[in-house]
């Protein structure tokens, strides 16, 4: 059955699914080519007659994603079957009207319903919504939102005579759409979270402490992601200008807007694949060797006026909600991917160089008087892999997500903390596990996260985290069985089969990075 909705950008037809009514492809910006090419969103053209929304809109262009490197580089058929999700996953065609959100309501003629708004992740390299369904939080009375961006050398290329952070720009003209238009679809303008994972919660994490953002959400959950990963001005230039000799163009709006979409996208990938392959810090700088993510956000000045854990510890977010965690074994996921984990050993984490592939733990900044045997006297049992994931785990995730709730919490903001435990079988408390239980679609059918999740995963989890978003949504407070967040306790909700809040759990890993991250 169709639905129709109004806007003053013209109308749009979507269908009635399950008696929730969707709009896939919705554009709230210009296509970003031709004379938009590499600059900041531009307001959508309106349109004459009934825009169909019933498929999903084209995506942003980007890399392939990664794969494991196979049974041969020790992938285990727990990886694999995750692995394959990729591979069928379905993407919209390429086209240039690739600025669209997608919209989840249970009724449009409703009056200010609760609004989610999700920023998924992908390294900076990857923006697709075709893996996310809101259906389960219209059919509990929210109206979900899923927005596309432009991400990679597209979204975060710096170059003269050009605006940063375009792909962050892209996230605020949609939350701008959400806060214009969303009451068409009877959505509450003033009451909106953003919510987000990996790259998507670090894009959160910015958009705290942007001025363009200030005012258009009224809470935020940041999953596996805070507010540290962002690059100084002068790693992002060294990047423009790597890209650019590659090209052989100046490092100019003029110049790179002529350069083809095929042209950068091959540069990009062929400027990832070097940095892997050679990851010198006299090259590249040590943030770049340390995340290898070339496209993550820039402290420009403008877009992002400074650090954003320290404009944020300075209250910049005061006024939002926020509820901040991580997964035990994030970063577990990637050894995994890679096929390294299997590969690791005592000798590659101990010896002279103290290396795993070609990374250096040397990147990671390790607390100087303890380093990695700190960990190995923590977690006596753990295999060689286990504590290097544990290391990334920390540095990347755990504590930028310590620091973001108390800094928050600090400067007044309501902040709540998580963290999810819950390990699936043969991989554990991954990456992103958590995502299919926050929007309650535990099908192992469910596209790119089914797989993750083994053969029977416990439902009432699903039902505990997607209930606690959709109350924090609601009213800012995620549950009465799950107290605020400050320095002294440190209360965790931490989600498990039976879930249950534990008292400051990260101590020890907090303690050993003071001073260091």
């Amino acid at each position: 059955m169709d639905t129709v909705v109004t806007t003053d950008h013209g109308a749009v037809r979507g269908r009635i699914v399950d008696g929730v009514h969707v709009f896939l492809g919705v554009p709230f910006a210009a296509p970003p080519f031709g004379a938009n090419r590499l600059l900041p969103p531009r307001p959508v053209e309106p349109w004459d007659g009934v825009r169909d929304a019933g498929a999903l809109g084209p995506e942003p262009p980007q890399v392939a994603p990664p794969s494991t490197g196979g049974a041969e580089a020790g992938a285990t058929e727990d990886w694999r079957r995750v692995d394959a999700a990729f591979a069928h996953l379905e993407h919209a065609a390429p086209a240039e009207d690739v600025l669209t959100l997608n919209v989840w309501t249970p009724d449009p003629g409703a009056v200010r319903l609760p609004v989610m708004v999700w920023i998924q992740g992908g390294m900076f390299e990857l923006s697709s919504t075709a893996a996310y369904d809101g259906s389960r939080f219209a059919q509990d009375g929210i109206v979900c939102v899923v927005i596309n961006w432009r991400p990679g050398a597209e979204g975060f290329l710096v170059f003269d005579g050009g605006t940063a952070n375009r792909g962050l720009l892209d996230q605020v003209a949609a939350l701008e759409w959400v806060r214009d238009r969303i009451d068409a679809f009877g959505g509450d303008p003033g009451n909106v979270t953003v919510f987000g994972e990996s790259a998507g919660a670090m894009s959160i994490g910015m958009l705290l402490a942007m001025p363009a953002a200030a005012g258009l959400f009224q809470r935020a959950v940041l999953q596996s992601g805070a507010a540290h990963h962002v690059l100084a001005m002068s790693d992002a230039t060294r990047v423009a200008g790597l890209v650019a000799e590659r090209l052989g163009v100046a490092p100019t709006l003029e110049a790179l807007a002529a350069v083809g979409v095929p042209r950068l996208l091959a540069a990009q990938a062929g400027l990832k694949a070097d940095l892997m392959a050679h990851p010198d810090p006299g090259r590249w700088g040590m943030p770049l060797v340390a995340t290898t993510m070339p496209w993550q956000p820039v402290i420009d000045g403008e877009v992002i006026p400074g650090p954003p854990i320290e404009r944020i510890a300075a209250g910049s977010a005061r006024g939002v909600d926020v509820v901040v965690g991580t997964n035990v074994d994030d970063w577990r996921l990637w050894l995994l991917v890679s096929g390294a984990f299997a590969q690791i050993t005592d000798d590659i984490l101990t010896g002279p160089v103290a290396r795993y592939g070609s990374q250096s733990l040397a990147a990671y900044d390790l607390p100087p008087a303890t380093s990695l045997a700190a960990y190995r006297e923590r977690y006596p049992g753990a295999a060689p892999g286990d504590l290097l994931a544990s290391v990334q785990t920390d540095w990347w995730m755990r504590i930028p997500a310590i620091r973001l709730a108390d800094a928050h919490a600090a400067g007044g903001g309501r902040t709540y903390m998580y963290e999810f435990a819950w390990p699936s079988p043969g991989l554990g408390a991954v990456h992103a596990l958590e995502v299919p239980f926050v929007f309650d679609t535990l099908s192992p059918d469910a596209p790119l996260f089914g797989p993750m999740l083994g053969a029977d995963p416990p439902h009432p989890l699903a039902d505990a985290m997607h209930g606690a978003w959709v109350a924090f949504a609601a009213s800012g407070d995620p549950g009465e069985h799950w107290p605020r967040y400050d320095a002294e306790l440190r209360a965790t909700m931490r989600f498990d089969v039976e879930s249950r809040v534990v008292v400051d759990p990260r101590a020890w890993e907090r303690d050993l990075w003071e001073g260091v991250r």
